[in-house]
């Protein structure tokens, strides 16, 4: 894989981010298509911490992600993400940043003429692993950690909808990231399969990867509860 330390004379990582918030926001404006959906956003997520963001469907949740992910650019305020400066940060640095980060998206976008082993061998090519023995080991490894260690033949239609979204973490898990990404992740699934999916989300922040969940289902963050960070009327509140 491609080395990712800190260089001095990266201006965009620094020494500091190592011991900052692993996302932070300070006055944010967040806009669709030239409309602003969320005004002066400011908050923080930890390494370890698993956060969710709940708000109304069209609140700015997905905008707000997409920020994240480096999808748009902020137009102001301050935003750090794993230790990139977002307002700033170089196009060649985007696939760079996107390596530090898992994103899971409610509608799977798994290949479908592949297998679920064959699905996360293309995301080993694609972001750099060379070594064919490592890429099979991590890939066991990530598969046994969603559940699925003996599911890696199947292919996609053979799966449950739960199955498939525990694909879908671990495709985000293969290069370790520090923070993962979550879209609405079970807004396709029934009420077991959703418990299952939030469930895994907080085994997977208290191994030390921060996990940010944009979800409307309240039900299981009563079951499930941890920090909540809440959209509401154009504003975000703790």
């Amino acid at each position: 894989m491609e080395n990712e330390e800190i260089k001095i004379e990266n201006q965009e990582i620094t020494e500091e981010a190592a011991a900052s918030p692993i996302i932070r926001l300070k006055n944010v404006d967040v806009f669709q298509q030239k409309i602003l959906v969320l005004s002066d956003v400011s908050f923080t997520v930890n390494s370890g911490e698993l956060v969710y963001m709940v708000g109304k469907t069209g609140s700015g949740k997905s905008n707000l992600l997409k920020l994240m992910y480096g999808d748009v650019a902020p137009a102001s305020g301050e935003m750090e993400v794993v230790g990139y400066d977002m307002r700033h940060i170089k196009t060649k640095n985007i696939q760079r940043l996107r390596r530090k980060l898992g994103i899971v998206f409610q509608d799977y976008q798994l290949l479908q003429d592949r297998s679920v082993s064959e699905n996360l061998t293309f995301i080993t090519k694609v972001t750099g692993w060379k070594d064919k023995k490592l890429c099979n080991k991590r890939i066991e490894e990530v598969l046994e950690m969603v559940g699925l260690k003996t599911k890696g033949h199947k292919m996609p239609h053979q799966l449950s909808g739960g199955e498939q979204q525990r694909v879908c973490i671990a495709r985000a898990l293969i290069n370790n990231p520090e923070v993962i990404l979550a879209d609405e992740p079970t807004g396709n699934l029934d009420p077991e399969s959703s418990y299952d999916i939030f469930y895994l989300f907080k085994k997977i922040s208290e191994q030390g990867t921060a996990v940010l969940v944009a979800t409307h289902d309240f039900l299981i963050i009563n079951q499930i509860p941890s920090r909540v960070i809440q959209i509401r009327d154009g504003k975000v509140f703790e």
